[in-house]
C-alpha cells in the first residue's frame, strides 16, 4: 500500500513537544492573570451560523472565512472572538451581570495567503469589558494596565504600550472640517513609519485625498506631536476650545493616562501617540497598541480600544466595551525566532522517571503512586530495554531526576535519586526524595516562559 506523505497544511502551526509546554505555560499564564482582575473564562463554538457570524461581515471578511454546508445548513469557522462574543452578549442578556467581564482563549480561522508569521489556524488571547448602556473611563485605564501585569509575568519587560483617543483625531479633522475625509486620512498617516513624512504628504495631497499643502502640514504637525506624556498632552491643550469631541477626547485621554498610574503603570512602559488609530469604523475612544521596543519591525503584539455599541447587529440594546487582543500564535512565533523562549524552563512530561530494578514491579507501582499523590509527576519505566537505552531516554525527555528501586532500596525503604541536571545520585528515604525533588519543582514553576534580554 502506497504511504501518504505526512505533512501540516501551510498557515498552521504543530509544536514539538516542549515548545508545546512553553506555549501552554504561556495560556496558563494569561488565564491566571485574567482571572485576577475579575475576568470569567469564556469558551463560544468554533463554528456559527454564517448568517449570525457574518451579519457584520462582509467583503474581505467574506473572502477570508471558511464556509461550507452541511446539508441545508450554512456554516463557518470563527475568524474572531469578538463577534462569537457579541452574539453570546446579546443572547445571554437577561442572564448577565453588567459591566460583563470575560476573556477567552481559543483558535480562529482565517483563510487568508499563509506567509512567515502569519496563519491560517491561530490562537487569541482576548479580554473585554462589557457595559449596559453606559462604561465608565476608569476601564479604559485598566485595560492597559492588564496588559502591563500580563507581559511582565510571561517574562518580557522591554515593551511599551501606545494609547491615543479617537475623540481626539476625530475632532481634530473635524476642526480642519476633514471629516468625511478622515479615514482616508488616517489610513494614510498610518504609513507614516514605513515611508516617512515627506511620501506621506504626497499622498494626503494627492487627487485621491486631495488635502491642500496647508491641511496637510497641518496634520503633519499635530501627529508629530512627542515627548514625555506631560509634554504631549501639554501640547494638546493648545487646540482646545476648538472642537467639542477633541476637548472630551483629550479629557478622556487625561483621566486615562493619570489612572494608569494609580494601576501601577510605570511610564517607560507607556506612551501617549497620536500615530495610534486602530479600527476606523470600531473603535471610538481609548485606543491601545503595544510593541517590542527592540523589534518595532514586527508591530503590535497586542493592541484594542473602546467602541460603543458591541451587539448592534443582533440587539436594539447598547452595550458598550473596551477590549484587547493577543495574536498568541503569532507572539509565539515571534518569541521563538527571536530567541526569547525561556530554555532553562522545565519542559519535561514528567519530574522524575522511575525505572524499577527487580522483575517485581509492585514495589515501584506503589511508589510512583506515592509520588503522584504528593503532587510529583511520575512517569514509571517499565519497558525491557539495558540500562543505557533507558537513561538516554530519560535524557532525551530531559526529565529533571531518574530514580532507581532495586532490591537494596526496596530493603531500606529507600530510594537511589539522581538529579539528571548535575549528575549527583543520592540513597535517600521516600519522604526525602519528595522533598528534594519538590524544591526543584518550585524553582521551575517560578520561572517565566519567555526569557527577555
Amino acid at each position: 500500500m502506497a504511504k501518504v506523505q505526512p505533512r501540516t497544511l501551510s498557515g498552521f502551526m504543530e509544536l514539538l513537544p516542549a515548545r508545546q509546554v512553553q506555549f501552554d505555560r504561556m495560556v496558563d499564564t494569561l488565564k491566571k492573570i485574567y482571572a485576577l482582575y475579575g475576568f470569567t473564562a469564556l469558551d463560544t463554538p468554533l463554528i456559527e451560523s454564517s448568517e449570525v457570524l457574518l451579519a457584520k461581515g462582509g467583503g474581505e471578511t467574506e473572502k477570508q472565512i471558511y464556509r461550507f454546508m452541511k446539508g441545508d445548513t450554512d456554516l463557518s469557522l470563527r475568524f474572531d472572538l469578538t463577534v462569537p462574543l457579541a452574539k453570546y452578549v446579546a443572547q445571554n442578556y437577561s442572564n448577565l451581570s453588567f459591566p460583563f467581564r470575560r476573556f477567552q482563549i481559543g483558535k480562529v480561522y482565517r483563510g487568508e495567503r499563509a506567509q512567515r508569521g502569519r496563519f491560517r489556524e491561530f490562537y487569541q488571547a482576548d479580554i473585554d469589558i462589557i457595559g449596559d448602556g453606559k462604561l465608565d473611563i476608569s476601564n479604559e485605564a485598566e485595560i492597559p494596565s492588564i496588559i502591563y501585569k500580563a507581559f511582565t509575568s510571561l517574562g518580557l519587560n522591554r515593551f511599551q504600550i501606545r494609547v491615543n483617543n479617537r475623540k481626539i483625531l476625530n475632532g481634530f479633522y473635524a476642526m480642519l472640517g476633514l471629516t468625511e475625509k478622515s479615514g482616508d486620512i488616517m489610513r494614510t498617516v498610518d504609513k507614516l513609519d514605513k515611508i516617512g513624512a515627506e511620501k506621506v504628504a504626497a499622498l494626503l495631497t494627492a487627487e485621491e485625498i486631495g488635502l491642500t499643502a496647508e491641511q496637510a502640514d497641518e496634520i503633519l504637525k499635530f501627529i508629530a506631536i512627542s515627548g514625555s506624556n506631560a509634554e504631549v498632552l501639554s501640547a494638546l491643550e493648545g487646540y482646545r476650545g476648538r472642537h467639542e469631541l477633541f476637548d472630551l477626547g483629550l479629557d478622556e485621554l487625561n483621566t486615562v493616562t493619570k489612572y494608569l498610574a494609580a494601576f501601577g503603570v510605570p511610564e517607560t512602559h507607556f506612551a501617549v501617540d497620536l500615530t495610534i488609530a486602530r479600527g476606523l469604523d470600531y473603535y471610538t475612544g481609548t485606543v491601545y497598541e503595544t510593541t517590542m521596543l527592540d523589534h518595532p519591525e514586527i508591530g503590535s503584539i497586542c493592541s484594542g480600544g473602546r467602541y460603543d455599541n458591541l451587539a448592534e447587529y443582533y440587539t436594539d440594546k447598547q452595550l458598550p466595551g473596551v477590549g484587547i487582543s493577543i495574536g498568541l500564535t503569532r507572539l509565539f512565533f515571534v518569541l521563538e525566532d527571536q530567541g526569547y523562549l525561556n530554555d532553562e524552563m522545565n519542559t519535561a512530561p514528567a519530574d522524575v522517571l522511575l525505572i524499577p530494578m527487580t522483575d517485581d514491579l509492585a514495589p515501584a507501582i506503589a511508589m510512583a503512586t506515592q509520588l503522584r499523590e504528593a503532587g510529583i509527576r511520575t512517569q514509571l519505566y517499565t519497558e525491557q530495554k539495558k540500562f543505557k537505552q533507558k537513561m538516554a531516554y530519560a535524557d532525551k525527555l530531559k526529565v529533571p531526576f531518574a530514580a532507581f528501586l532495586g532490591e537494596d532500596e526496596i530493603a531500606q525503604q529507600s530510594v537511589s535519586l539522581k538529579n539528571m541536571i548535575t549528575g549527583e545520585q543520592k540513597l535517600l528515604s521516600v519522604e526525602d526524595a519528595k522533598a528534594e525533588i519538590g524544591a526543584m519543582i518550585a524553582d521551575s514553576a517560578a520561572l517565566a516562559p519567555i526569557k527577555d534580554r
